[in-house]
């Protein structure tokens, strides 16, 4: 089966070098050479470890993390580095402080290394990198400045992604058999969220869906999660933490493509009507999940 993986296009220039730490500061990746500096390393191994860390030591980190990159002297892999922080940094809550933060480094970085990046995807971790700073942009809600036709391209493919999601419907069946069709859902609060069982940052925000699922299901919410894994993967996750929400099946991956979901998690709140009116880019806690469903009058 054709399967997506969190971030790993995004990361893949941090994955590289992590490969071969602790070692030889020369690494090897897809026939290109990487030279970190002892100081590169360092921030390498801290970006490697974020997730291991408890929430509000990581935010601290995340954007101590973000300083540190942004002060590398000029012909530094700044741009691999901003980029592998930015796409981790937006697991949970980070703030909008350290999140600015995070998006000014990738900005800048762009800025200095336009269109061949450090990193070992060369050309496509540059491009990969306009995209990240898109989605900060439009979802997190961060400013940057940044006059180049690449980034506005990004930022117009997520204006039109959002397009398509608006208009989007599906019927698929959960684990049980029911079949669920989007459209047919008006006068609810429904919130669409794409997830695997491999899928750490998935894992972690789960409960939280248990919990407002709990919650809110006798107001009126109703949350599809989607999966494009096989059944027998699905099942037995699901019975182990006896989560009650709608597990949906997509193996052959087309409401994924239908919502232009190119890495997991990722969550959007439909209103009553219909209307998209909120989404999330990434995990998201519990208190962030209630921001996304005040949108849609739940509260």
């Amino acid at each position: 089966m054709a399967r997506i993986a969190f971030k790993l296009c995004s990361v893949a220039w941090l994955l590289a070098a992590v490969a071969f730490l602790p070692g030889p500061s020369t690494l090897r990746a897809q026939k290109q050479k990487i030279v970190l500096s002892d100081q590169e390393k360092a921030i390498v191994e801290q970006i490697r470890k974020l997730r291991s860390l408890p929430d509000d030591e990581r935010v601290t980190v995340t954007k101590r993390l973000a300083v540190e990159i942004h002060q590398l002297p000029p012909g530094s892999h700044m741009l691999g580095l901003a980029d592998s922080l930015a796409n981790l940094a937006t697991e949970g809550d980070a703030g909008l402080e350290t999140l600015q933060e995070v998006a000014t480094t990738l900005a800048d970085a762009l800025r200095e290394q336009p269109v061949t990046s450090a990193g070992a995807a060369g050309k496509d971790q540059s491009a990969s990198s306009y995209a990240t700073l898109a989605q900060l942009v439009k979802y997190e809600h961060v400013q940057v400045s940044l006059d180049d036709p690449r980034f506005a391209a990004a930022m117009a493919k997520l204006e039109d992604d959002d397009r398509s999601r608006q208009s989007a419907d599906f019927t698929l069946a959960d684990l049980t058999g029911k079949r669920w069709t989007l459209k047919k859902l008006r006068g609810s609060v429904v919130l669409v969220n794409f997830w695997a069982t491999w899928c750490p940052p998935c894992r972690k925000e789960m409960p939280d869906m248990q919990a407002l699922q709990q919650r809110f299901a006798p107001k009126g919410l109703v949350i599809l999660a989607i999966s494009d894994e096989d059944v027998s993967k699905v099942e037995p996750f699901i019975a182990e933490r006896h989560f009650s929400y709608p597990i949906l099946l997509d193996p052959g991956r087309k409401v994924n493509e239908l919502f232009r979901v190119e890495g997991i998690p990722k969550s959007f709140v439909y209103d009553r009507d219909g209307k998209l009116v909120a989404e999330a880019i990434d995990m998201r806690t519990q208190r962030q999940l209630l921001e996304m469903l005040a949108h849609a009058g739940l509260e």
